[in-house]
C-alpha cells in the first residue's frame, strides 16, 4: 500500500484516458470524414494504442510525485536544531533536517560539528547560534 498513489489519482487517470480515447474516436470517425478525410480502422487502432501508452506513461511519471518528501516553508526552521558542516566564519553551511543551508553566526565563528539552533531566516540564509545560547540571544 505504501507505493500506491491515492485512489482519486488513479480514477482521474482512467477517466481522463477514456475521455481522450472517446475524443479521438469521434474525430476520426465523424469529424475527419466531414472534411473528406477517411482513415482506415487500423490507423484508428494504432492512434488509440499510442494514446493509451502515452496516458500510461503520464500516469507512471505523475504518481512518483506522491512519494517525494514533504517540503516545508523556510520560516518553519526557526527554533530547529542542526549541525555545522562547513565552519561559520561568520558565514558557512549547516545541515538542518537533512538539508544543507547557508548560514551566518551571531558569535562570529563556529567549528564543524558544532550543534546550532536557528534564530531567524533572512531569505534563504539562516542566522544561527550555538545550542544552549538561544535563550541568551532571544532573552527567554
Amino acid at each position: 500500500m505504501k507505493n500506491r498513489p491515492p485512489l482519486w489519482y488513479t480514477i482521474q487517470a482512467i477517466l481522463g484516458t477514456l475521455v481522450e480515447e472517446a475524443t479521438l474516436l469521434i474525430i476520426v470517425l465523424w469529424v475527419l470524414p466531414a472534411f473528406g478525410i477517411r482513415a482506415p480502422l487500423w490507423v484508428l487502432a494504432i492512434l488509440m494504442l499510442a494514446l493509451a501508452a502515452l496516458s500510461y506513461v503520464r500516469y507512471r511519471l505523475g504518481r512518483t510525485t506522491f512519494f517525494l518528501p514533504r517540503r516545508e516553508y523556510v520560516e518553519s526552521l526557526v527554533g530547529c536544531e542542526g549541525v555545522v558542516t562547513r565552519s561559520l566564519n561568520p558565514e558557512g553551511y549547516v545541515k538542518i533536517q537533512g538539508v544543507l543551508w547557508k548560514a551566518t553566526c551571531a558569535e562570529g565563528y563556529l567549528e564543524v560539528g558544532t550543534e546550532v539552533v536557528v534564530l531567524e531566516v533572512d531569505g534563504l540564509k539562516l542566522l544561527v547560534v550555538p545550542k544552549g545560547q538561544q535563550d541568551v540571544e532571544t532573552g527567554l
